[in-house]
């Protein structure tokens, strides 16, 4: 009969892709797994299984999708909490932070600058698109 456990076992392990899941790096285990799979994840350096047993020290570099982290593990849990105890799983170095905070402001600054346009287009809009594409 196997058992659920949703907490580290005797030994204190956990798989990798479940501690990203506990640290609210990714939405479901089902993303880590995948970004482990890409080779978005990696562990000094080096890219790793999504079942490698995550260790207190391991030092972890991701990329979400334009954002980096470099972060240290200082607690293991493979249950998923409310958002400031996940932060208390990691540590990320200054470095990181300053430069993910840079690149989400050049992010933001990138969105102000590309104008939205005014939605769909009305019925009358369409017919002078027609008549344009035409040529009447």
């Amino acid at each position: 009969m196997s058992r659920q456990n949703h907490a580290p076992d005797e030994e204190g392990k956990v798989r990798l892709d479940k501690w990203l899941w506990a640290a609210r790096f990714y939405k479901t285990r089902q993303l880590a797994h995948e970004a482990l799979e890409l080779g978005r994840v990696t562990l000094g350096g080096e890219r790793v299984k999504a079942s490698r047993v995550v260790k207190v020290g391991d030092r972890l570099h991701l990329r979400i999708n334009q954002l980096e982290y470099d972060i240290e593990v200082r607690t293991l849990t493979a249950q998923r909490r409310s958002a400031s105890e996940a932060q208390l799983l990691y540590a990320e170095s200054e470095a990181s932070r300053l430069a993910r905070e840079e690149k989400q402001a050049l992010l933001k600054a990138e969105r102000v600058s590309f104008p939205h346009g005014a939605g769909r287009p009305t019925k009358k809009d369409r017919r002078e698109i027609q008549r344009f594409k035409n040529g009447s």
